[in-house]
């Protein structure tokens, strides 16, 4: 029943935007007054939008944008309304007809809405935005806001009757809020483009500011691909290591998005967040120089075995040291067993002294192997390992992102490792493995495999 009632209230809406739109583009275009250049920016703006960002904080968002907003200046508010129709018919031919409604009513009222704001301003149109460059900046910057905020409204109408209150609240924090100054360069852009049009260069204008972009773009395309390329060998490398021990298969991706959960939460940059999730998943990656008999030992590792276990981390920046993007996970990496009372491993480093993304990885790894089953001992809930965690915080872990992991679990939840791990074998009496070395002083182990004193 609440399904139908979406439906209905969805077709509602995309009535209701595509009536007022076509009201609204009808009465823009008996508005024109310049019809070869109108007609020329119509064919400049159906080219630009055939043309993404793939990625980066405005992806998805069309370059025609910043034709609408050029066109603002060299028309007038109505002709944009006019070229904004235009440009919506360039949409995928595999788009629903009921979704290419709207997308077109969308175009078309979001430029009104700019429009609405240019006219305000009395923003100056043609040589005289030359004159007055200061106003029709401002003019331009005021139509950009109210341009986004449109969009963003029917944006979130649509969210909100398909997927509910929470989507549209996460859609204006995190989407609308990280998008909010890239559409706003579209703004500046579209100002250059009118200026070199109104200036005399035409439809040249629009390739001096597209051309770049597409450029930019496809240099961005190729640089996302060797990334996507060196992330899948980097996962197929983890699972050939994982594939040693049933026990601790799926680990390192854990750890990568456990890592990333925290790294939202404190709202980390992208390129620092992307970082931490590289480190989460490489932290193990030295326990390929581990040999598979000690790694699948169920018993009490001897000194010899804990040396053995303890220089993966060190084995694992010499894996990862070549590749150039990788550079600053390294430290993680290597320092990720420290304790944050100094008894950790290798360098015995204490408190802040410890890298931050060390200090992330530490607990995240902490908690996986804990409410992961090993071959001595089932795994635990996650409420008794959250417990364990805040118990050692200030001695093996920094308090405050102890706090932050456990603020994110508890509100975002966890998924566990999976359940077809084998069974613990109940004939080990004691033991521990190397992740749960944050837990237990020397993990079991005695003499130089303990540990700085």
């Amino acid at each position: 029943m609440t399904t139908t009632l979406h439906r209905s209230a969805l077709r509602l809406l995309v009535t209701a935007a595509s009536i007022v739109a076509l009201a609204v583009w009808l009465i823009a275009i008996r508005k024109v007054d310049d019809v070869p250049a109108t007609a020329q920016l119509c064919a400049v703006a159906l080219a630009a939008s055939t043309l993404r960002f793939p990625h980066g904080p405005a992806r998805g968002a069309s370059m025609a944008t910043i034709v609408i907003m050029s066109v603002y200046v060299i028309c007038g508010p109505s002709t944009a309304v006019v070229v904004a129709g235009v440009a919506s018919l360039a949409q995928p031919r595999n788009v629903p007809i009921m979704k290419r409604l709207y997308n077109s009513s969308q175009w078309i009222l979001t430029a009104a809405a700019g429009a609405l704001g240019y006219g305000l301003l009395n923003g100056p149109t043609g040589d005289a935005a030359l004159e007055h460059a200061p106003e029709a900046i401002l003019a331009v910057v005021v139509a950009g806001l109210l341009h986004q905020g449109a969009n963003a409204l029917m944006m979130a109408a649509v969210l909100g009757l398909e997927r509910g209150v929470k989507v549209v609240v996460y859609f204006f924090r995190d989407v609308v809020g990280s998008t909010a100054l890239p559409m706003l360069g579209y703004s500046f852009l579209g100002v250059l483009m009118a200026m070199a049009w109104t200036g005399g260069l035409r439809v040249v204008a629009g390739l001096l500011v597209m051309v770049p972009l597409v450029v930019a773009r496809w240099a961005l395309t190729q640089d996302l691909a060797e990334r996507q390329a060196q992330e899948a060998a980097m996962r197929a490398f983890i699972q050939v290591i994982e594939t040693k021990d049933l026990y601790t298969r799926g680990h390192s991706e854990r750890v990568s998005q456990g890592v990333g959960m925290v790294g939202r939460f404190l709202k980390l940059p992208e390129d620092r967040q992307e970082a931490l999730e590289h480190a989460g998943l490489l932290h193990d990656v030295g326990k390929v120089g581990v040999p598979t008999s000690i790694i699948r030992k169920p018993g009490r590792l001897d000194d010899s075995e804990m040396d053995a276990v303890r220089l993966h981390p060190a084995r694992g920046v010499e894996l990862i040291g070549n590749i150039p993007f990788l550079e600053e996970v390294k430290s993680a990496v290597l320092h990720h067993h420290e304790k944050y009372d100094g008894t950790g491993y290798p360098a015995g480093l204490s408190g802040t002294n410890i890298p931050y993304f060390a200090r992330i990885i530490g607990i995240v790894d902490a908690f996986d192997a804990l409410t992961s089953t090993r071959s001595y001992r089932p795994a635990r809930s996650v409420e008794e390992t959250l417990a364990i965690l805040d118990k050692d915080r200030t001695t093996h872990f920094d308090p405050q992102l102890v706090d932050a992991f456990i603020t994110v679990i508890r509100s975002q939840g966890w998924t566990a490792a999976r359940k077809e791990q084998p069974a613990p074998d109940e004939t080990v009496e004691a033991g521990v493995d190397h992740d749960d070395l944050s837990l237990d002083s020397g993990g079991g182990a005695s003499g130089s495999a303990a540990g700085p004193g």
